[in-house]
């Protein structure tokens, strides 16, 4: 079982643990040396065993939190999936029939013809007003 030195508050420990958890170990150890350091911080030294409680209650604090806030949005999650199950299961709606008008084939004939026409009469009030003025 392999031992390694953590420090906390900038105290040192020896601190065995099980083989390939070193790495847990020392992560944990920073973070409840980050604590401590804020408590040295505000307090100053104080006894290692008041030291590491405290450290330990802001940190169970903390983690407190954080549960709360999981257990809130793994709720969340539960009631978002039952809403998706809820319409999933529903039928899906009727299919709407929907007209669209079309043009007459002969109205668009009809119109192009209108406007030559226009075109035609556009062009001879302007000879007539070129020639008359």
């Amino acid at each position: 079982m392999p031992e390694i030195e953590i420090k906390i508050g900038g105290r040192s420990f020896e601190v065995a643990c099980q083989e390939g958890e070193e790495h847990y170990l020392q992560s944990a150890a920073a973070m409840l040396d980050i604590e401590a350091s804020t408590l040295t911080e505000q307090i100053g030294r104080l006894p290692e065993p008041r030291m590491l409680l405290m450290a330990g209650l802001m940190l169970a604090d903390k983690t407190a939190g954080l549960e709360d806030k999981l257990n809130s949005r793994d709720g969340r999650i539960t009631e978002l999936e039952n809403e998706i199950a809820r319409l999933s299961a529903m039928p899906a709606p009727a299919a709407e029939r929907v007209e669209v008008p079309v043009v007459p084939a002969g109205l668009q004939d009809s119109l192009a013809e209108l406007a030559a026409r226009a075109e035609s009469v556009a062009g001879d009030l302007e000879e007539r007003l070129g020639s008359g003025a």
